[in-house]
């Protein structure tokens, strides 16, 4: 994937040389078992439209002067209920280039939709103007609606940084903490020098096959650009040497290879071929024992273009074949189709995957999950995304397909993310990944998949948060711990309202953690069965706290096992803010000898001090504990033992040191 600044350098030199790697905008536009589930619109929390555009793959414009003429005098006259229907069934007959030139119809459609539909339907609507209107639309008008039904915002995302910090502050106290999934790099065996990039894991993850550009040459003038397939095997849990591809490498360009799962068939792009349709062309080859394979055959005429056409993958059933191609007629600079093998193997004339996958940018590098009927692949046309190019999934359902899915900041960053592959368990995704503004030392990496990548992240837990007074904390922080497989989730901030959502897998084992800067750690476990709604209340920390559970013996200054869990509310607070600090202070009634409540006082705020810095690893000098005896009492005049009960206590204040810059200003004014 291309950074925007280096976009059109870039395409100028793909012309010259157009390789698999390079032709992303064309030649002419620049342990566990995974579960196998049935997926329906009913059994998933995924954004779906119920609308099907039965023309994408006729007429690219659809025209109905007749039905249009209609359409423009309803809306005319206001007549909401009368239009409806038939703004829905003419936009159902768009072609592709109709979604370019009349995306003015889909936006009339949606709030008509809002109306005499739903917001939820509405919604996937809006999402369709949005990727792909060129001009003409108040965008930012379209833009404020989508994001009022939106739930699932960029902002939402706690930064990575702020969330592991709070995850180092737990560390050493608490034995659940999310996981931190490390990006690995396949080591020197795997990567080179040069670019290494589209991994494809094959035969029950034994088999990595990939491309490279290894084998350039630079002549220190000019630099000859040669991209082959390499392949590598796990040998003792490690990729072991990378070798070329045999009998499939040639004087052109190789790359984007794709290997059935039994390994005895091989699907590749091959570039400026003299049998090639295109500058690019998709071939296939099939194995014949040791390590012959037969002669590359071009795929032909219903599914090669005269365009760039790469990055094959296969169905479940290995009877369908995807893959991206910046042919003529799609909606834009490259978009994914399909093509279905007939019974006698024959490939079948290429479909556009149509408008909610593709957009007016790029989709490449799609990727079939080999267990799930689940669709992922690249793209810096969708709406949520965290940098360039980021990787999303699609669910298949009822024949459609669902909003695409961004699968989250643990592995999208602010680079581009793109070439990758999924191992059938859905342990581990194998990408090529560059670092922003630079596509230098592209490398081959493996990242644990995180819950936002996993197929089967389908079960909508939901919460809404509150105070003991009803109000809405600001600024939680929610994060989500898987106890039985350990897969990672990213975490999120909760919404304005109090709200927020995580797609989970079903029947597991989690941990729901919420923290705050003005509110006691929440901390609650849950199997999720189904989709779930939690309602949460958070106790928030005011400047002087009292617990009730903080009653001593008479006489004793002893931790009773009924203080612990008001106490390690405390603790969890100052392990998750590191810069606060805190005040104990004991007191006591007034029958006795006011020295001896004094000591006793002193005593008891002390061992509430030792408690903390033993059970949390508090640092001492974070804690002041003092003793008044009787010298502080609420009631002055105690005339009850409740009046004496209420003035036996101790009171903790949880404040921040003011910042020293403001310290030098406090003392001659």
């Amino acid at each position: 994937m291309l950074k925007r600044g280096l976009l059109y350098s870039l395409v100028l030199l793909c012309c010259y040389c157009p390789t698999v790697y390079g032709q992303l905008f064309g030649k002419k536009k620049k342990d566990r078992k995974a579960e196998k589930v049935e997926l329906s619109s009913d059994s998933i929390s995924i954004e779906i439209t119920d609308l099907k555009f039965k023309n994408i793959n006729g007429d690219p414009v659809y025209i109905n002067k007749k039905l249009q003429n209609k359409i423009e005098e309803l809306d005319k006259a206001e007549k909401w209920e009368e239009l409806y229907p038939l703004l829905r069934e003419y936009v159902s007959n768009f072609g592709t280039q109709n979604f370019a030139h009349q995306t003015y119809y889909i936006w009339r459609l949606a709030k008509l939709t809002e109306v005499f539909g739903s917001p939820e339907q509405a919604k996937p609507l809006y999402s369709l103007v949005l990727k792909h209107h060129r001009r003409g639309l108040n965008i930012s008008e379209v833009l404020a609606r989508y994001d009022s039904l939106n739930r699932d915002r960029k902002e939402y995302y706690v930064p990575l940084d702020y969330y592991y910090d709070l995850v180092e502050f737990r560390r050493q106290v608490d034995t659940l903490i999310p996981p931190r999934g490390i990006l690995t790099t396949m080591g020197p065996m795997v990567n080179s020098d040069n670019e290494d990039y589209a991994p494809m894991v094959a035969k029950g993850d034994s088999v990595l096959i990939f491309t490279s550009k290894r084998n350039s040459v630079n002549t220190g003038i000019n630099k000859y650009i040669n991209e082959d397939i390499f392949i590598t095997k796990l040998e003792n849990g490690n990729w072991g040497k990378a070798d070329m591809f045999e009998r499939i490498n040639s004087r052109y360009n190789e790359g984007s290879g794709y290997l059935t799962r039994n390994g005895k068939e091989l699907f590749f792009s091959r570039c400026e071929s003299p049998d090639g349709l295109g500058n690019c062309d998709l071939y296939y080859s099939q194995y014949q024992g040791d390590t012959l394979w037969t002669e590359p055959e071009n795929l032909g005429t219903t599914v090669n273009s005269d365009g760039w056409d790469s990055h094959p993958t296969l169905n479940v059933t290995e009877d369908t074949l995807y893959f991206s191609s910046d042919r003529r007629g799609g909606f834009g600079l490259a978009d994914l189709y399909y093509s279905v093998r007939g019974n006698k193997g024959k490939w079948g004339e290429a479909q556009n995957l149509g408008p909610i996958i593709n957009t007016r940018g790029n989709e490449v590098s799609p990727f079939f999950h080999p267990q799930h009927n689940v669709l992922y692949f690249s793209s810096n046309g969708q709406l949520l995304n965290f940098g360039d190019y980021d990787i999303y999934k699609s669910y298949h359902i009822e024949g459609g397909w669902s909003e695409p899915i961004n699968i989250g900041p643990l592995v999208n960053g602010i680079g581009t993310e793109f070439y990758f592959s999924i191992d059938n368990e859905s342990n581990y995704i194998y990408y090529a990944r560059s670092e922003e503004e630079s596509m230098k030392n592209l490398d081959l990496y493996s990242f644990p998949l995180p819950m936002e990548g996993q197929p089967l992240a389908t079960t909508r837990f939901s919460g809404r948060l509150k105070t003991l007074t009803g109000k809405v904390p600001q600024n939680a922080v929610v994060s989500i711990i898987d106890l039985d497989e350990g897969i990672e989730v990213a975490p999120k901030f909760a919404r304005d309202d109090g709200t927020f959502e995580f797609d989970l897998i079903n029947n597991r084992n989690y941990l729901l953690i919420v923290q705050g800067d003005d509110f006691f750690r929440l901390e609650k476990l849950f199997f999720l069965e189904g989709d779930t709604e939690y309602e949460g209340v958070v106790e928030r920390v005011a400047s002087t706290i009292e617990f009730a559970s903080l009653e001593f013996t008479n006489g004793s200054a002893e931790i009773l096992p009924e203080m612990h869990q008001d106490l390690q509310k405390v603790i969890d607070f100052l392990i998750d803010h590191p810069t606060f600090k805190l005040n104990i202070s004991g007191h006591t009634d007034s029958s006795g000898s006011a020295i001896l409540n004094l000591k006793l006082s002193q005593q008891r705020a002390d061992a509430i001090k030792r408690f903390i810095v033993n059970r949390g690893n508090i640092q001492e000098n974070r804690i002041f504990a003092i003793g008044y005896g009787s010298e502080k009492p609420i009631i002055k005049e105690e005339k009850t033992d409740e009046d004496r009960k209420l003035n036996r206590r101790v009171e903790f204040e949880i404040y921040r040191d003011p910042p020293k810059d403001n310290l030098s200003s406090t003392g001659n004014d």
